[in-house]
């Protein structure tokens, strides 16, 4: 029967105050915001105060829009010095001296190997270089990364493919995505949004953040650290590299590497106790630890260079063993260039440098443009789904209305749990939801309509338009949540904010376009005992 119990009323009641409780801090600005949080008393648990709002997009609240370029110039140069260590190592392993040592060519290096016998023992080895490009495992391969090529007198030449080279810079951006959002998620910004463009670039846009120099300062830096030795007068495996305490002044430093910042597991901006000056305090795994101690062990009295994308930027001197794992880097710092340094070491180095190729702030002049049109087209559409509603249906029409209302609501309630952000496609999702969710209710009333016309009474018509439209609405609804969850996973940026408004409608249609409906017409039954249809 068409009947509702007293806790059932009172848990739908309450799940629908506390959805639109939750809507209350994103209808205000962030000075009413933080006027209201003030005003909460303190003995009250932070968890009972909703304090969590709608996070604007970039078109909606302006923000930066950058967009990166790997470097693949740069990219091919680490690939060439790691190709030449790895070959050095075989040389060394299979005991094969070359001649002239190992030379850098275009795209590789080259070696010169006489013998036969040398060359036979050696070629295995290399070939194992030679990376299938693709996934071997499912058999989906387009050549090697590397090709080998010999020659009658014993030169061997190893240069990477224009396949390695597409490989290598698919990883790297692949790579470049995961450490631009460790950097940018670092800042404390909300709901960035980073996403591969074409196959070597990378688009990040950072909603309410207007000064995009912070942002270019994080993103335009590789964050490769390394821990070094200043090198002796008269050693030869040296870099020139410059140094920034001396104003771009060139040192010698040894090219053998102490420790990488893959080797760090923290980093924090602090004050020095002493000096008062801006430094960065560090920590090392365990690997890092043991080498970091050995090398100071070993070096004490000698300069330490720390060199950050190829420039020293200090050189203190090793005064004692630093075996505890962890150190503080000092320089004539800023603070912003202090908690800059500590977001790169934490969140690691960027595989290749990255060349900012688009820049552009946008405005929140913009997004108040963009907000004004959305709420005008959210109301039009509200008022004319209304109008026909009550005009059609009358008294079921207007349930069917107020539990539209409360599903707007219950929308806006939940995206500010999640924190989601709200983007133009979101709004266009919102108005699309309004025409969706009395479409359940539209099915419903015309099976009561049609039982009604068969002859059943009110209560057996209602009461059968509600079950036997219900398996309807649960598939056409579970139809659109498939779309959209296909939206949300395989799309970006807009299209996935718009997956999320609709994905969110989609569920509180069936709390308001069934329940609440069911629930105020069994009431209004009740409390009326009609003897017709009210359309």
């Amino acid at each position: 029967m068409l009947r509702f119990s007293k806790s059932k009323i009172i848990a739908t009641v309450a799940i629908i105050l506390i959805g639109l409780l939750l809507a209350v801090p994103s209808a205000m600005d962030r000075e009413q915001r933080q006027a209201y949080l003030n005003a909460i008393p303190s003995w009250v648990p932070s968890w009972l105060v909703p304090s969590r709002a709608i996070v604007l997009g970039l078109d909606l609240q302006g923000g930066s829009h950058v967009l990166l370029e790997v470097d693949a110039q740069d990219l091919l140069r680490g690939q060439i010095t790691l190709l030449r260590d790895d070959v050095r190592r075989i040389l060394r392993d299979t005991r094969v001296s070359s001649q002239n040592g190992i030379q850098t060519v275009q795209r590789g290096v080259q070696i010169r190997v006489p013998e036969a016998a040398d060359r036979e023992r050696l070629m295995p080895r290399l070939r194992e270089l030679a990376q299938p490009v693709g996934n071997a495992m499912l058999g989906q391969t387009g050549g090697n990364t590397i090709d080998i090529n010999t020659t009658p007198d014993g030169v061997i030449t190893l240069t990477y493919t224009e396949a390695g080279i597409n490989e290598r810079v698919r990883r790297a951006v692949d790579q470049s995505i995961e450490v631009i959002r460790r950097r940018v998620d670092a800042t404390g910004t909300t709901e960035p949004s980073i996403q591969r463009q074409g196959a070597d670039r990378v688009l990040v846009q950072v909603p309410g953040l207007q000064d995009p120099q912070q942002l270019k300062a994080l993103l335009g830096e590789t964050g490769n650290l390394e821990f070094r030795l200043l090198a002796q007068p008269g050693a030869t495996d040296v870099d020139m590299l410059p140094m920034q305490d001396a104003g771009g002044q060139r040192v010698p430093v040894d090219r053998r590497v102490i420790a990488e910042g893959g080797d760090l597991t923290d980093a924090q901006p602090a004050f020095d106790p002493q000096t008062r000056q801006p430094i960065v305090n560090f920590r090392f795994n365990i690997r890092g630890a043991q080498r970091f101690g050995q090398a100071t062990t070993e070096n004490l009295g000698r300069q330490l260079a720390i060199v950050l994308d190829n420039q020293v930027i200090s050189a203190p001197t090793i005064q004692s063993p630093i075996t505890g794992g962890s150190g503080q880097i000092s320089g004539s710092f800023t603070v912003e260039q202090v908690n800059n340094l500590a977001v790169l070491l934490r969140s690691g180095a960027l595989p290749a440098k990255l060349t900012i190729v688009e820049e552009r702030t946008v405005g929140p002049g913009l997004g108040r443009d963009s907000i004004e049109a959305g709420k005008m087209a959210t109301y039009v559409a509200a008022i004319f789904v209304i109008i026909f509603m009550f005009a059609t249906y009358g008294l079921f029409g207007l349930f069917a209305n107020i539990a539209l209302l409360v599903h707007v609501g219950l929308i806006f309630g939940l995206m500010s749990v999640l924190e989601a952000t709200l983007t133009l496609p979101g709004i266009a999702g919102i108005v699309l939801t309004i025409g969706t969710a009395v479409d359940s209710n539209v099915l419903i009333y015309e099976r009561i309509r049609e039982e009604a016309h068969a002859g059943r009474s009110i209560v057996s018509a209602i009461q059968a338009g509600f079950d036997r439209a219900f398996a309807t609405i649960v598939d056409s609804n579970s139809t659109m949540a498939i779309a959209a969850l296909i939206l949300f996973f395989l799309g970006s940026g807009p299209v996935r904010g718009f997956a999320v408004v609709f994905i969110l409608g989609i569920l509180t249609t069936v709390l308001t376009a069934v329940t609440l409906t069911r629930m105020m017409i069994a009431l209004w039954y009740h409390w009326m005992r009609p003897k017709a249809l009210p359309f």
